[in-house]
């Protein structure tokens, strides 16, 4: 899908009000060790500041401060340079570290596909679109004092995150300022009431509205269609073990535990998306595990958690 479905051009009107980051009028399509198991530390929490990477590499929360600093698990793409002088007018992935509820192991907090999706969406990015990336990510946390420079930030399992006094005023002020936030990866009415739970905290009285597939979001850059269902990404480990190469058109019974694929999204007082919520969904595995099966690549990473993710990035970023 991304190197030969799609043919359009997006036209880019502007300017995101929040941060440098350099957009380019066209879309060009070209093609310590913890206690595992299958690759996740089940039994190591997530109370810091040292946490597991899914891949066993231990990250300090309290000093990284790029994706490019910890060893990748999954596909190691090499790093590019971008033109001098264009160092800071870039668009940068940006993850947050949070704190999660105690107990919950840490790959079920904001590590979760970190660092491999920030690489690889950062790679995609710079390789099929005409945006200039930067080629090592950033992680920080809201109460950082340059988090107003990065004006998308991205948070994986939300649904266990327990925000700070100063976090919520961090986050309120990001969002109300012109910052836009992605998240991805919880499932199912109880995760999604936990987390929104954290979010009242932030901007009370804001409503979530649903997005529909006839919103510009979903066809901007890519055309994706008219069934959100066909942009849902089961997590690979568990799509994996229900897959059935004999039946292809069948779907996966892991891609139903949490039930239909939701788009949620907090406007501004213009009417601006400020916040995209993706539920029911695994899209950051997309990204992070496309290298670890070809038929997962070909039918989730690249006709769905890539053309998303593109798609999103650019629309928050000129609307």
């Amino acid at each position: 899908m991304l190197q030969n479905s799609i043919k359009r051009v997006c036209n880019i009107p502007g300017w995101r009000a929040a941060g440098a980051v350099a957009l380019g009028v066209s879309i060009v399509l070209c093609a310590g060790q913890p206690r595992f198991w299958g690759g996740r530390g089940f039994w190591d929490d997530n109370s810091g500041p040292i946490v597991s990477t899914e891949g066993g590499q231990l990250v300090n929360e309290d000093t990284v401060r790029t994706a490019r600093q910890t060893a990748p698990h999954s596909v190691d793409w090499p790093a590019w340079t971008n033109a001098p002088g264009f160092g800071h007018d870039v668009f940068t992935f940006t993850r947050i570290i949070f704190k999660s509820r105690p107990g919950r192991p840490s790959w079920l907090g904001w590590i979760n596909d970190y660092p491999d999706a920030d690489l690889n969406l950062s790679y995609r990015l710079q390789e099929l679109t005409s945006l200039k990336v930067d080629p090592d990510g950033r992680v920080l946390k809201l109460t950082a004092p340059d988090l107003p420079q990065y004006p998308f930030i991205f948070m994986s399992h939300p649904e266990g995150m327990e925000l700070s006094q100063p976090e919520v005023r961090a986050l309120r002020n990001y969002l109300l300022n012109g910052g836009a936030l992605m998240t991805d990866d919880f499932w199912g009415r109880w995760e999604w009431r936990a987390f929104e739970r954290q979010m009242e905290r932030v901007l009370p009285g804001r409503h979530w509205v649903e997005l529909p597939m006839s919103h510009p979001l979903f066809h901007c850059v890519f055309d994706l269609g008219k069934s959100l269902d066909r942009l849902q990404v089961p997590t690979l480990q568990l799509w994996q073990r229900t897959y059935d190469p004999a039946d292809p058109g069948a779907v996966p019974s892991a891609i139903l535990r949490g039930g239909h694929m939701q788009v949620r999204a907090w406007l501004d007082d213009k009417q601006r998306l400020m916040v995209v919520a993706i539920h029911n969904s695994d899209t950051g595995d997309g990204w992070e595990r496309e290298g670890e099966d070809a038929t997962y690549f070909r039918l989730f990473s690249e006709a769905r958690a890539y053309p998303l993710a593109i798609n999103t990035i650019f629309y928050l970023m000129t609307h």
